[in-house]
């Protein structure tokens, strides 16, 4: 018995096969199914799955790198979501500097051709302006989810990339009222003991069957068994011997039976911890 813990079900990748797809999970031993919420409209396709399908539970909540599309009654209408029962968690909600305006700047100078006036000072100004910005946006936005978490007595799916430090600043004055999960971690074993002081939980991806994923691999060899997650990210992050082709939920089994190797324990006993700790995490009894 398997709970698959972030899954993006309302993408387009799945729209051909869905039932297809929840068939083989189920066949995989995965009995529930979290499909994560990325924007307001994503958000309502994940709760109108839920409803469809008894193994779906929704997730809702505005990725970082979509703040700059989310209008200003994002937080209302996530408000109204969250009142369906089958929502059980916000996110996936946090921060993201991997693609910060001066940075996509950089990667486009090369085939750009750029003021001849505009001094190299002039164009570092402007871009540190708007990654000031970008970065404020997903601050305040990060921040009213995690009020809403709180609202509702609901825990939060955290995103972070290339933003460790801030993530755990915004994150502190809400140690006690809610938890996070640090979904598809990819961070060294202090980075999780971090994450643990404070209460939270991490969840890990095919990333652990990777050739070049040793890292994350002892990671979770190491970390507490109470303590973390499996997930899959669907459609992305296909594990081993999928990798390249199309992740789903039930690559989950993968997942554990990889760690189960990595840990020196059976997949049942994996099964079982992970599961349990996602029954403690999810809100599966709003119904």
């Amino acid at each position: 018995m398997l709970i698959e813990t972030h899954a993006h079900l309302d993408y387009p990748d799945f729209a051909n096969d869905l039932d297809d797809v929840i068939r083989r999970a189920t066949e995989a031993g995965v009995t529930r199914i979290i499909t994560i919420g990325t924007s307001v409209e994503s958000s309502r396709r994940a709760v109108d799955l839920a409803e469809k399908y008894r193994i779906v539970f929704a997730v809702i909540g505005i990725h970082p790198t979509y703040v700059a599309e989310a209008g200003d009654d994002v937080i209302a209408s996530l408000r109204e979501l969250a009142k369906s029962p089958r929502v059980v968690a916000f996110g996936e909600t946090g921060l993201d500097y991997h693609h910060l305006p001066s940075v996509e700047a950089r990667k486009q100078k090369s085939v750009q051709v750029f003021n001849a006036l505009q001094s190299e000072t002039e164009e570092q100004l402007e871009a540190t302006i708007e990654d000031g910005a970008y970065k404020s946006k997903q601050a305040a936005l990060f921040e009213e989810q995690l009020d809403l978490a709180v609202e509702f007595g609901l825990n939060v799916v955290i995103h972070q990339r290339d933003a460790w430090d801030d993530t755990f600043e915004l994150m502190r004055p809400y140690a006690g009222k809610m938890r996070g999960v640090f979904h598809c971690f990819g961070g060294t074993l202090d980075q999780a003991n971090e994450v643990f002081e404070l209460g939270h939980l991490v969840s890990f991806t095919g990333i652990v069957t990777f050739k070049n994923g040793k890292q994350v691999r002892d990671v979770a060899a190491q970390v507490p068994l109470d303590k973390f997650m499996v997930e899959t990210d669907c459609p992305y992050l296909a594990p081993v011997p999928f990798r390249g082709k199309r992740c789903e939920p039930a690559h989950t089994r993968l997942v554990a039976e990889e760690i189960a190797r990595a840990r020196g324990l059976s997949l049942e006993e994996i099964a079982r911890a992970t599961t349990a700790t996602a029954e403690r995490f999810f809100r599966f009894d709003r119904e």
